[in-house]
Parts: structure tokens; C-alpha cells; sequence
């Protein structure tokens, strides 16, 4: 794993690996590899939370394991499991020998390792992303304070296994429900907002190498724009990068109100929001984004 002797390291190297973060995230980053301390990063749908995780793996030239939360999680899903098709197969392979001792079922060649464990016992260097845990339960979010405060998990027939190299630990909450206060204090946080229209101009160019500056730069006021409107889900920055690569894949250099009408479910992705953009709504944010160039 690599180790960055400064926040303007880490910036180039989040660059490298097509990331751009502003100062404040780059700088919670950067805390958090030093002082070894889980990132808790918080901010509305789309505005680069997983990226920044997949960012600083790339960056550190580590392994990203994954764990999507959801309601219903459970230790079985996010932590371990026992394969019982070949406790089972090693009961019957060893049946004429007589008994099976419970530990010998109950071993670690019997354990199927999920993200959680798999992420504690790997001897190599590991990015853990928890990715929307404000979607799980109350009882799973507690379940990872032992796990956040000493990097250790409990398995009941095996005992505690603790991480020998601590993995880089990234959250990320949409915040549909709050957070516990312990689960909170476990972690370093920042909340990651919607950037400023140059920074996701910037973005966009990044990330959609080739994009025509023109083009990039109406499609972001546009989206700013519908940021500003009454939608049951405002866009994010991914849907302006995925609605920037679609005008580019069309062959586009600037926006007209035939092709955003055409290509709006790109960025808006729920009927009463394209509804409501339509006519003198969408010619009124058209103007704007062209106007302003």
C-alpha cells in the first residue's frame, strides 16, 4: 500500500486514477489513511461517494471488497456462513470412521468468508467500502461497532479474528435515516454536497475524455438547473457524466431542445420529474445554459 506524505499527493494520484475531490475531501481522505480511522461519507445520491472509495483503492493500488447494504443484511450475507453442502459431504465421507467432532465440522476450511471477515483476514492491502449502510438495520449497524472500534470479528466456534493489516474502512449514507452516535464516533466523517458548476465541469471533462468543452459546460448549467427545481429526485453528478457520455456517443458539440428532450432519462429517472420538465420549463433552462456560456 502506498503512502502519500501529503494531501497534494493524494490529489494526483486520486487524478490518476480519474477522481476529483475537493480540498475538504481529499484532506478527510488523507486523515483517514494517516491516523487509520474508518471514513464516514454522507451526501445525496450521485455526488461521488462510491467513486471516492473505488478512487482511493485505485489510488493506493489495493483490493476493493464491497458490501452493498440493504434492508435485512444479515452476519450471513455481510460476514460468514458455514458451507454446509461440504460439512455435510464430510460428515458422509468420514461416517464409517465413526462420530464427526464438532470442531473438525466447524473449522476454518468449512467457512465461507463474506466481505467483512474477508476483508479482516486478507494479509494483503484492502479497501473495505460499506456502501449506503443507512439502508440496513439498526441491529446490523451495531453489529459493526466491535468491528469499526478493533478491527476484529467473533465467530462463536472459531473465537476472535483479529486483522493483522487493518484495511482502509470507507462508509457511505445517503442518509435516508440517521446514524447511531456510536457508530458515528468510530468514524471520521464529511459530507460530500453537489460541486460548484466549474469543479463538475472539471469532472465531466475527466471523466469523459474528449467531451467538447462547449458541451460539457451547457449540459452542467443545465443540470444545476434542474437542481434548483422541485424534483422527487434531483440529478447527481454521475447522471450530468452519464448524460455528458450520451450527447458525446450522439455526436453532439452543444445542446439543442431536441436532444434534451430526447436524451433527458439520462439525468432525470422518474416520470413526474420528466413530466414536470417539459416545454417552457426545459426552453427556460435551455436558454440559461446556453446564455451563460
Amino acid at each position: 500500500m502506498e503512502e502519500f506524505s501529503g494531501i497534494e499527493q493524494l490529489e494526483e494520484a486520486l487524478l490518476g486514477a480519474a477522481y476529483l475531490p475537493d480540498r475538504g475531501l481529499a484532506t478527510a481522505l488523507f486523515l483517514a489513511l494517516r491516523v487509520r480511522k474508518p471514513l464516514l461519507l454522507e451526501g445525496e445520491a450521485g455526488v461521488g461517494k462510491t467513486e471516492a472509495a473505488k478512487a482511493i483503492a485505485a489510488a493506493l493500488n489495493s483490493r476493493l471488497i464491497r458490501l452493498q447494504c440493504y434492508e435485512g443484511l444479515d452476519v450471513a450475507h455481510a460476514v460468514y456462513e458455514w458451507n454446509y453442502s461440504r460439512q455435510l459431504l464430510h460428515i458422509r465421507a468420514t461416517q464409517d470412521a465413526g462420530a464427526v467432532a464438532e470442531d473438525e465440522l466447524f473449522g476454518p476450511k468449512f467457512l465461507i468468508r463474506r466481505p467483512l471477515l474477508e476483508a479482516i483476514s486478507s494479509s494483503e492491502p484492502v479497501v473495505l467500502l460499506i456502501d449506503e449502510i443507512d439502508r440496513a438495520d439498526d441491529e446490523f449497524e451495531a453489529f459493526l461497532l466491535e468491528m469499526l472500534s478493533d478491527f476484529q470479528i467473533t465467530i462463536p466456534e472459531v473465537g476472535t479474528i483479529r486483522a493483522e493489516r487493518r484495511p482502509v474502512v470507507v462508509l457511505t449514507s445517503n442518509r435516508t435515516r440517521e446514524l447511531h452516535d456510536a457508530l458515528k464516533r468510530r468514524c471520521l466523517f464529511h459530507w460530500i454536497g453537489h460541486p460548484s458548476c466549474e469543479r463538475e465541469v472539471e469532472i465531466v471533462r475527466l471523466r469523459v475524455p474528449g467531451v467538447p468543452e462547449r458541451l460539457a459546460a451547457e449540459a452542467v448549467r443545465f443540470v444545476q438547473g434542474l437542481r434548483q427545481l422541485d424534483l422527487a429526485k434531483p440529478p447527481g453528478v454521475a447522471e450530468t457524466v452519464d448524460w455528458a457520455e450520451a450527447l458525446a456517443a450522439l455526436g453532439r458539440r452543444e445542446l439543442d431542445a431536441e436532444v434534451v428532450s430526447s436524451t433527458l432519462g439520462s439525468v432525470l429517472k422518474y416520470h413526474e420529474d420528466l413530466e414536470l420538465v417539459q416545454d417552457e420549463t426545459l426552453v427556460g433552462l435551455l436558454e440559461e445554459a446556453r446564455s451563460a456560456g
